[in-house]
């Protein structure tokens, strides 16, 4: 073991000694397609039998909102389908108090209104005929993430291609690329459980309460719900690495769907375009062009109950950027 491997895995075995999580995998390419891929312990404390392996499948929460709505969203305006001046009651009619909000600040977070995590809905019909009927909470302003913006660019973007966001982005990026385990709709025997709560043990299944009600009915969104494994994201981010999708990394770089040069989770050694995501679960990406690295984390931190505060997982994700980054 190198001390490259070295750092990388005395961090990880101490965050997985702390209960930041029970396991985790971490994976790194570069722009040469040289890649690594780290697994590090169990898909649960209770039990050492269910090692983590380079195949675990994980719950990529958030990550959903960029690959692959935002990516999707880059495709339709590269090919002039969409444009990010384009208001989103010309896509969504039925939409009430848009506020003349844009596709635009769809993607940068620029609408505010319900929460969708706590809606107290028990059917994905309620829930989006909520949404739709209630609409914004006020004019488009200041950037402040919530789930309500990818949701309803979900269904712009399932208008668009009029196909479900599931079988578009297989269609376009994970079919082409070889993802053969990245979907929405897993076996959950093969996914790190998330959490245990009223559902049970949450496997399979998006931990979002919002993204399951759809899941169980077969039906995705763009807020949350994909799932992955390290060495297909690895492939995705190879491509963005390589220019194959460069209107993706054009995009991303400006902080369309993506975040930007966040050095919460990316670090000391993130560039001003360095580009990535977060998500709750306890997974995040990232991709530096300059540097030629891109770096995917995946674990399930949220497992058996999600902590009270964030500091651990972003300072892990911080130590491991600054490890690989630092390293370019």
């Amino acid at each position: 073991m190198d001390v490259f491997e070295e750092r990388i895995s005395k961090r990880t075995q101490l965050a997985i000694g702390e209960k930041v999580f029970p396991g985790c995998v971490i994976g790194i390419t570069r722009t040469n397609g040289e890649g690594i891929i780290f697994p590090f312990g169990t898909f649960i404390y209770e039990s050492a039998e269910k090692k983590v392996d380079e195949d675990t499948v994980y719950d990529l929460a958030s990550v959903t909102k960029s690959i692959p709505l935002a990516s999707l969203t880059a495709l339709y305006i590269k090919e002039g389908k969409l444009n990010l001046s384009d208001a989103v009651k010309k896509y969504i009619p039925e939409l009430q108090n848009d506020f003349d909000a844009t596709i635009e600040d769809l993607l940068l977070y620029r609408v505010q209104g319900s929460v969708l995590s706590k809606l107290p809905f028990k059917t994905f019909e309620e829930l989006r005929t909520h949404v739709l009927e209630t609409g914004f909470s006020a004019p488009p302003g200041k950037s402040a993430y919530t789930n309500l913006p990818a949701f309803l660019l979900g269904i712009v973007i399932e208008r668009i291609g009029e196909a479900s966001i599931a079988a578009q982005a297989d269609k376009y990026f994970f079919s082409p690329l070889g993802m053969q385990n990245t979907t929405f709709f897993p076996a959950a025997t093969l996914c790190a459980p998330t959490e245990i709560d009223g559902r049970g043990s949450v496997q399979g299944l998006p931990h979002d309460e919002s993204a399951y009600l759809f899941a169980v009915k077969r039906r995705s969104v763009g807020h949350a719900g994909l799932f992955s494994t390290a060495p297909d994201l690895l492939l995705f981010l190879e491509a963005l690495l390589t220019d194959k999708y460069s209107y993706i990394v054009d995009a991303a770089e400006k902080g369309l769907g993506w975040q930007v040069s966040d050095s919460n989770f990316m670090g000391t050694y993130a560039g001003p375009k360095t580009f990535g995501k977060t998500g709750f679960t306890g997974t995040s990406i990232l991709c530096d062009k300059e540097k030629g690295l891109a770096l995917v984390i995946l674990s399930n931190r949220t497992y058996p109950k999600r902590p009270s505060n964030d500091e651990a997982i972003f300072s892990f994700r911080r130590d491991i950027a600054d490890i690989v980054l630092g390293s370019a």
